[in-house]
């Protein structure tokens, strides 16, 4: 059986160090259920024989496929298949408080043989371009949330496509036969147009959006179209430094730090949430069902986020999700 996986390898082609074609045919093949918990593969010294390939880099290949969990080594039973362990990447922007919704619910979907690294990019390009060159091909599938830059699209198209699971934002990328996104553009001026009464209350509306900000400008577009439409007094503010609230005034943040902010000056200028001051914000938190008597907000949920993101580790079907923006009222309105 290890011959007939390893000829299909091609072990003296192209560039790849040969350790690694060694690796990747086990792997391969013990993901696929080729290869069973148990089962007893040859010893270096015998895969070196048979194979003609050096000791040295029988051991190598042997060393990452231990060091990954594939196999295991005991006295007098020679090497054997662990638990079939299957390793994903789950490569985000940052932990907030709504993602850490989506990543429980993820985690609480998967099988147990799953192992998840959760790796964090910042927004950096560098970081997200080293995180993926690093890992590609060392993981079954990878869930990449990026962001917005020429490099990031060159580094997702660079795996495989049916490994490759995008979610949150559309990238426009080659690379995009399996997706969990966000409707940052028509699902949110729908929402707002749900809320349009509301708006009505306040002499003008304004959208908090940051200069720190990485929330799709997308939303931003379909704002202005909002308030054009319905005759709304509007602005955009992006100097946070220079933010002040004001009477009479509904305010949208895509920030939680900036939601907090304008919440803090309300209390200092003794304003009304829902009376003096309007406040909508973007994706649903816990902690936002009790604040001040319930903030509303703009959100998909994030539980069924995690849910379907984990879904796609488990099947082999291809996945595009749109999911639903709903408009949930609270008392801040």
């Amino acid at each position: 059986m290890v011959q007939e996986i390893i000829k299909l390898k091609n072990i003296g082609s192209n560039d790849i160090p040969k350790y690694k074609k060694v690796f990747n045919a086990f792997k391969e093949s013990i993901e696929t259920n080729v290869f069973k918990p148990g089962d007893s593969i040859p010893s270096i010294n015998e895969f070196s024989k048979d194979y003609k390939i050096s000791r040295d880099t029988v051991f190598k290949a042997y060393k990452l496929l231990k060091d990954e969990g594939f196999i295991k080594s005991t006295p007098n039973k020679g090497y054997y298949i662990t638990d079939n362990k299957i390793k994903v990447l789950l490569l985000i922007s940052t932990f907030k408080a709504y993602k850490e919704v989506l990543y429980h619910s993820f985690m609480q979907n998967l099988p147990s043989n799953v192992i998840v690294d959760l790796q964090f990019h910042h927004f950096s390009v560098k970081n997200f371009k080293s995180m993926l060159d690093a890992q590609n091909g060392k993981y079954y599938k990878y869930i990449v949330m990026g962001f917005d830059h020429p490099e990031v699209k060159k580094a997702i198209n660079k795996i495989d496509e049916n490994q490759l699971l995008l979610i949150d934002w559309d990238l426009h990328s080659k690379k995009t036969s399996n997706f969990i996104l966000q409707d940052f553009g028509q699902g949110f001026y729908n929402c707002l147009e749900e809320a349009l009464p509301l708006f009505k209350k306040y002499e003008s509306v304004k959208f908090i959006y940051p200069e720190f900000t990485y929330h799709p400008w997308e939303s931003v577009v379909f704002f202005k179209k909002f308030c054009k439409t319905h005759n709304l007094e509007f602005d955009v503010i992006k100097n946070s430094k220079l933010f002040t609230v004001n009477e009479n005034t509904a305010y949208i943040s895509v920030n939680d730090r900036m939601l907090y902010k304008l919440l803090d000056q309300c209390l200092d200028a003794n304003f009304v949430l829902g009376k003096d001051v309007g406040v909508l914000s973007y994706n649903e938190t816990p902690i936002k069902r009790f604040t001040y008597k319930g903030i509303s907000v703009v959100s998909v949920d994030f539980q069924k986020f995690g849910a379907k993101a984990a879904e796609f580790i488990t099947s082999d079907a291809p996945m595009q999700t749109y999911l639903p923006t709903k408009l949930i009222l609270r008392e801040s309105l």
